[in-house]
């Protein structure tokens, strides 16, 4: 990206009301068959044009094609029954009903390359796809095969290298691996976390970007928020390490949230994408709140690497309200930007 400041999103939009449920997470498709594929086109080509028309510079599919951004990829791996469910606790916060690794997980085709296509045919801006990171999967399931969190995160990784390149080919310009997970298991991210990561970006020549969040805003994690003090300080476990791998770009929340801005410097020379939005309000921000957040980044990151972003994805808002942000986004990254550029 040539542009000064290019912003984006951390990825989900909401979906409209004719294909899934607002506001809604795992909400069920309302069509089916050859209407669902065309609907999900349809729902892409939306996200898209919000995107553009609120001025987002690196735009992607909103998730507008998926279920979930985590189990929506492991449905298309063998290994995984879906029927067998077990009752985990995810990211040691809530419980959930989960499909069981019940033997060797495998991918026997692509599964979000026909939709980057589609995407990268409606657009010239740069696109970015986002990936379940390796650990955040292991995380989503009841593991009966495997029996080692480790072992599964490796088997992962390969799996989504393979995806990660066949998305390379189809034009992706950068690929984003999710992993809240990150911000809750900091011993396994430090001892093969991030290496597994690696593993999964290995031989790609496009970007690469980690997305650590606080999670939707929904009640578990917003719960969970008001247990971890004044000061949030889970980045500061994890950030020198992610500082000496090789992804290029790290994305984490800043909007609202009470992580300290400084920690930032921990990851100085990468690219930040730096949440300037809240998900978890119903609350636009004014252009200028956004503006805000950025300059206070600007303090402890260069602007040639600050891409202004939201905190985490915003399927579970009303539509209305998400396109208000992606507005304030696109007006607060300008305001800045003009700032630079008259210094």
């Amino acid at each position: 990206m040539n542009k000064l400041l290019p912003t984006s999103t951390a990825g989900s939009l909401p979906k409209p009301s004719w294909l899934a449920q607002p506001e809604t997470l795992w909400s069920p498709w309302k069509l089916d068959s050859d209407i669902l594929v065309e609907g999900k086109q349809d729902a892409l080509r939306l996200a898209l044009d919000d995107q553009l028309q609120a001025g987002i510079d690196i735009v992607s599919d909103g998730e507008q094609t998926r279920q979930h951004f985590v189990t929506t990829f492991i449905e298309h791996l063998s290994g995984v029954d879906f029927e067998k469910r077990e009752i985990v606790k995810i990211r040691n916060r809530y419980d959930a009903s989960v499909p069981s690794v019940i033997g060797e997980v495998v991918r026997k085709k692509p599964v979000f390359v026909d939709d980057a296509r589609f995407l990268r045919q409606q657009t010239t801006a740069p696109i970015k796809w986002a990936l379940p990171g390796p650990m955040t999967m292991i995380d989503t399931l009841y593991d009966g095969h495997y029996k080692s969190r480790e072992k599964l995160a490796w088997e992962f990784a390969r799996i989504l290298n393979q995806e990660a390149k066949d998305l390379e080919a189809a034009g992706v310009d950068i690929i984003q691996f999710d992993e809240p997970a990150f911000n809750v298991f900091f011993d396994e991210v430090n001892d093969w976390g991030i290496a597994a990561l690696e593993r999964a970006i290995e031989g790609l020549k496009c970007e690469t970007a980690v997305h650590i969040c606080y999670g939707y805003g929904i009640k578990a994690n917003t719960d969970w928020k008001k247990t971890l003090g004044n000061e949030w300080r889970q980045y500061e476990e994890i950030f020198p390490k992610l500082q000496q791998s090789n992804i290029d770009i790290v994305s984490l929340e800043c909007q609202n949230s009470r992580v300290p801005m400084d920690l930032i410097e921990l990851i100085r020379g990468k690219k930040v994408m730096v949440g300037a939005i809240d998900v978890a309000t119903n609350a636009i921000e004014t252009p200028e709140e956004v503006a805000d957040t950025l300059r206070k980044a600007l303090q402890f990151v260069d602007a040639d690497k600050l891409y202004p972003c939201t905190n985490c994805g915003m399927a579970p808002l009303s539509r209305r309200v998400a396109r208000g942000k992606l507005n304030a986004l696109g007006a607060g990254a300008e305001i800045v930007r003009r700032e630079l550029l008259a210094k």
